[in-house]
């Protein structure tokens, strides 16, 4: 049985089950694939916090807690391991432990570069980049700022179909991005109940992770600037809109202005705060509505969002911001593209005038394009990995 090692963040990202869903959809899909899978995550020292999100000691910390009980969940104990501080302190597999995993392992995925302790990275004998913010990750390469971890890998992907093409300006940086689509595993996103089919809900935060990118004299906006363009969409469609935000106090003008609009405003750190309690929050809506960030789209990026994949697997259908996707997925029905606040209108009017036929879309979508048993073999065979 061939080793993977899997890398990316989940106790870095606490209470976010949507983040934990996008490594685990890596995990259980390549151990689906009959691949001794293990995952590695590393904290800073100051990434290390409670409760409260005041400093604390690896052992205490809230990140800790997070990541074990994931592990436990979903049934990654023996193969998982938080590395603290380069690897002085471990919850899961000590450093010392993984060092012969990572010798003999056939390949790193390395998701948004996360990894880079040396001892690991130097024995992992081949290494698969996969970027998941398109336009972020490949400006700051070319600008040297740090974060992005190009280095050392042997391939790259990005969930960029348009990364590379001439349509797209994100810079390659002089090496070959192959598109890859998030995965889902469909038994993990069976197709859901009926919910609601008015309630049109997505999780986000306001500004996204990062701030924003200037290049070459241009300012790329963030995700506020654009769901800013659609902030009158509940005055006009008589369907119901909640977002699961994350927004900052200073943000309480936009947050305002969302009210009166119509916006249904909920915290994502008590509807989603893990993957179960996120799973539950998609599956018991109707349908999703989402902007997208800004350089995504004015970049023609391609990006798709795993969190909506999600929807899509879950007989959800889904309106969301065209990022250049629409060049390589079927929309229409289940997945509908919008460009302008009008285009938002009559997608939400479509998905209304024939809610079942849409659902159906979604799932048939889901399988189609996005099954991890359909995306993640391919990936194998493109990272130079027999199986």
């Amino acid at each position: 049985m061939d080793t993977v090692v899997v890398s990316g963040a989940i106790a870095n990202k606490l209470l976010n089950g949507g983040e934990a869903w996008v490594r685990l959809s890596w995990i259980l899909g390549l151990r689906r694939l009959g691949l001794d899978v293990w995952f590695v995550e590393q904290l800073d020292p100051g990434a290390a916090v409670d409760s409260a999100g005041d400093p604390a000691s690896f052992a205490d910390s809230e990140n800790r807690r997070y990541f074990d009980d994931v592990v436990e969940r979903f049934g990654l104990a023996g193969r998982a391991s938080l590395l603290f501080d380069g690897g002085r302190e471990a919850s899961g597999v000590a450093l010392e432990d993984l060092l012969p995993v990572a010798e003999q392992a056939v390949l790193l995925v390395n998701i948004s570069g996360h990894l880079d302790v040396e001892p690991l990275m130097s024995r992992l004998r081949r290494k698969a980049y996969v970027d998941l913010d398109p336009g972020f990750t490949q400006f700051w390469h070319v600008q040297g700022i740090g974060g992005s971890r190009l280095e050392g890998h042997d391939v790259y992907f990005t969930v960029g179909e348009n990364v590379g093409r001439p349509e797209c300006e994100i810079p390659t940086c002089g090496l070959t991005w192959t598109p890859v689509r998030p995965p889902v595993v469909l038994d993990e996103w069976p197709v859901a109940a009926d919910g609601d089919q008015d309630r049109f809900t997505t999780v986000g935060a306001w500004r996204g992770a990062f701030g924003p990118v200037h290049h070459d004299g241009r300012a790329y906006s963030l995700k506020v600037h654009q769901f800013r363009k659609v902030i009158e969409l509940p005055r006009r469609a008589p369907q119901r809109f909640e977002i699961a935000l994350l927004i900052h106090p200073g943000d309480d003008r936009d947050r305002a202005a969302l009210e009166v609009n119509g916006w249904a405003i909920v915290d994502p750190r008590k509807v989603a705060p893990g993957p179960l309690e996120f799973r539950a929050y998609v599956q018991g809506s109707g349908a999703e509505f989402s902007v997208a960030q800004g350089i995504y789209v004015e970049t023609n990026s391609g990006w798709f969002s795993d969190r909506t994949v999600r929807y899509l697997a879950s007989g959800r259908p889904v309106l969301v911001q065209d990022t250049g996707f629409s060049a390589h997925l079927p929309t229409g029905e289940g997945l509908l593209a919008f460009r302008d606040l009008d285009g938002a209108v009559a997608g939400a009017e479509r998905i209304a005038a024939d809610y079942s036929a849409h659902r159906e879309a979604a799932r048939a979508l889901a399988e189609s394009r996005f099954d991890s048993d359909v995306v993640l073999p391919r990936f194998l065979a493109q990272a130079g990995v027999g199986h």
